[in-house]
């Protein structure tokens, strides 16, 4: 007897695990949503510590390696997504495949959607004035980090000519066709060590890549945004107040989650959802 699901068997669970959740009362969907809001917050806040002081002279060292531990440590998130249980908008993008098999509807599927985004917009948040704003953890050097993170996903560039919401879309695409992977092996998985495994290497993958993340980003820019309120972060980050009055509310979703959370959609819900609907479920049907 196999201790996982067939690609098979897992892609057909989907149908159930949609209905399932289009079921659900607004007041639990709005619920869990917090949760797991909360849930990917307490990951980003990990992360951005194990990010902090990682330099020589001055200089970043050992960037790749910098880079892998945040990812490591950031897949404790979607562990505490999945294992307690909770509503992540990127991961129910995978009920695309209850809709295309017609075993929901799409008022279903945006009633469900609607409902967690909106409480993961809140728990993460939440989390952010408590991490950022009241607890001082964020005072310093972690702050200064905090700010950083934030600022470079409002106001990165590159080389090339590439708009910064168009480079974002694709960081977004390639994060959440990792993320619904990731989901699709945990639910895979029959013991809590294999879902623990399942997740661990997708999420590292994609945060070490530099993915964008739509739920995290809810995390990570208004953390930055509540630590620019103290000096010795604004200090540790190395930017002036000038250049930081360009991290704000209205900068986080025009310059960032808008743009992520539609490339979200298209990495999970179509790239991920869709071709396994219909390489496993379509025909079958």
């Amino acid at each position: 007897m196999n201790n996982f699901l067939t690609p098979k068997e897992l892609s057909n669970a989907f149908i159930g695990v949609s209905k399932a959740k289009a079921g659900n009362s607004i007041i639990k969907l709005f619920v869990l949503g917090i949760l797991a809001g909360v849930f990917i917050g307490f990951a980003a806040h990990l992360a951005t510590t194990v990010a902090t002081g990682w330099t020589i002279g001055g200089t970043a060292a050992l960037f790749g390696l910098q880079k892998f531990f945040i990812g490591a440590v950031f897949s404790v998130g979607l562990m505490l997504v999945i294992i307690p249980g909770s509503e992540l908008w990127t991961g129910n993008n995978l009920m695309m495949v209850g809709l295309m098999n017609k075993d929901i509807t799409l008022g279903q599927l945006l009633r469900n959607w609607g409902i967690v985004y909106l409480g993961n917009l809140v728990g993460s948040i939440f989390l952010a004035w408590m991490i950022a704003k009241m607890s001082g953890l964020t005072g310093g050097t972690v702050g200064g980090t905090a700010i950083n993170i934030a600022y470079g996903k409002i106001a990165a560039t590159v080389d090339g000519g590439t708009s910064h919401n168009l480079m974002y879309f694709f960081r977004a695409i390639g994060c959440n066709w990792l993320v619904c992977l990731a989901v699709m092996m945990a639910v895979a998985a029959k013991d809590i060590g294999g879902k623990i495994f399942a997740i661990f290497f997708p999420i590292m993958a994609f945060v070490t890549s530099g993915f964008e993340h739509a739920i995290a980003n809810m995390y990570f820019i208004p953390a930055g945004i509540f630590s620019k309120t103290f000096g010795g972060a604004v200090a540790a980050s190395g930017k002036s107040v000038e250049t930081l009055a360009a991290l704000n509310w209205g900068s986080f979703f025009t310059q960032n989650l808008i743009t992520v959370t539609l490339g979200n959609f298209v990495g999970g819900g179509i790239l991920c959802a869709m071709v396994y609907w219909w390489i496993y479920v379509k025909e079958a049907k």
